[in-house]
Formats: C-alpha cells, structure tokens, sequence
C-alpha cells in the first residue's frame, strides 16, 4: 500500500528543510502532495527561492495521509500556525495516530500554541527551546531528532536529512528501508 504524506509550505519557509523532506520521502516513493496554505501555489521561501506547491491546502482537507509534516522557517512557521484548516488536520492526525511531524521552529511556532506538543517529549531550533521549556507538560529535548509516539520532531537546516530519513523509517516501521535510502544519497 502506498503511503501518502502532506507537506505544507508558505511563504517564508525554510527551503532545505521542505525540500529534503519531499525529496527523501519521494525517494522512498511515498505519494508527497505540496500545499500552500496561503491563497497562490507559489511562494517564496526563506531565502527568496521560489517554491511551487502541488495543490492549496483547502484541496488536501478531505484526504487521509500517513504523515503530515511541517518544514520551519520563519515567518513561514508563523503562516502555517496561523492556518485553520492545517491545524485541523494536525489535531485530526494526532487524535487519529497517524504521524505529524515538524523541524526548525515549527514545534515551538507552530505546534505548540495549539496543543500538538502536549505531554510530549520534542525538540526544535535551539533559539526557540525556551519556550518548550516553559511549558511543564512538555519535555524539550536537545536531540537532533526525537520520535515520540506519532510525533516527530527535529531541530533545523543541518539535521534536515537526518530528520528525513527518520521520517521515512517511521512511516514504513523499517529501518533498513530509511538505511536503503541514505546509502544511495551517499549519506555516512
């Protein structure tokens, strides 16, 4: 069965993290659908790179997926936080048990202030660790990656690959195959 991930993106979005995310989990021939959460399908990311999302977020409501998964950023953060509808889906994903994931300073920006991180163990860009800190339901981890349950998270740019991969791991419960994934991308 093929597995199917969302990857929301808006402008402002950190580029090698949206970027890696599709591109291993394309690699590991997951069904990847890019939506913009703002009204076009292109936006510029962080450092001005153009980015064209497959569909608007508002096309993904009805559809199921094995892993919605936020790249960071700011204000790209701050756009995804700031979506209903995608923080609908995240609740949805949560409650349903299915993956949801975020890296740089999507968990503190973006998940946090809705409740997707609570009586969970995260991570996130060091600059916003405080504020997971803060909140003493919450466990903020200095790992570069950290899985709790259906939630994963990670901390930014130089741990996006490594952040991929596990993504890939998760959703198919196989190491080797996230191992697979990472001999071909001649990563050590």
């Amino acid at each position: 069965m093929t597995k199917r991930a969302l990857v929301p993106i808006a402008d402002g979005s950190e580029e090698i993290e949206a970027v890696c995310i599709i591109d291993t989990l394309r690699r590991a021939e997951v069904e990847v659908t890019v939506a913009s959460v703002s009204d076009n399908l292109e936006i510029t990311a962080s450092r001005k790179t153009k980015l064209l999302a497959d569909s608007l977020i508002s096309a993904c409501a009805d559809q199921t997926f094995d892993l919605i998964a936020l790249p960071g950023g700011i204000p790209g953060a701050e756009h995804l936080r700031d979506s209903p509808l995608l923080i609908e889906m995240l609740k949805a994903q949560r409650d349903a048990g299915r993956f949801y994931a975020a890296i740089c300073a999507s968990p503190a920006v973006a998940l946090l202030p809705h409740g997707l991180l609570n009586g969970r163990r995260a991570t996130c860009y060091p600059s916003y660790r405080e504020q997971l800190v803060e909140v003493p339901n919450i466990a903020a981890a200095l790992d570069r990656v950290v899985v709790d349950g259906n939630l994963i998270t990670s901390q930014g740019p130089g741990t996006a690959l490594e952040f991929a991969l596990k993504l890939v791991e998760c959703l198919f419960d196989d190491p080797e195959k996230a191992t697979k994934i990472s001999e071909q991308m001649l990563v050590r």
